[in-house]
């Protein structure tokens, strides 16, 4: 499938590529907060096109390009994949680690 590809480019780690043809992309970027003139850590999620070529998995680093809308939420295509993300599953295991944690919290809050 040949794409034109236009506007911007980002490096991310795939997060999830269960859909078909579809990879969920990653990245972190910091927020600026005027009142407290302060940056936060925020991170930006897109869907992308994942062609059979490429074939990106979780984990892998990646680069996508913005194109024409290809569906309803995909408007960037993979177009290169850089590398394994090394300890990616283990970071999702200590996030998935720490929401049980804060619902654990929550309950225990609401039965006091």
């Amino acid at each position: 499938m040949q794409t034109r590809t236009r506007g911007r480019t980002f490096t991310g780690i795939v997060v999830a590529a269960r859909m078909q043809h579809t990879a969920t992309v990653e990245w972190p970027r910091r927020k600026n907060v005027q009142k407290y003139e302060r940056y936060e850590k925020a991170r930006t999620r897109v869907k992308a096109h994942n062609p059979p070529e490429i074939n990106a998995q979780e984990g892998d680093i990646v680069r996508i390009v913005e194109c024409k809308p290809l569906s309803k939420t995909k408007h960037f295509i993979i177009t290169e994949k850089i590398k394994h993300e090394k300890l990616f599953a283990a970071k999702q295991e200590l996030q998935e680690e720490g929401k049980v944690r804060r619902e654990k919290k929550q309950e225990k809050g609401q039965e006091e």
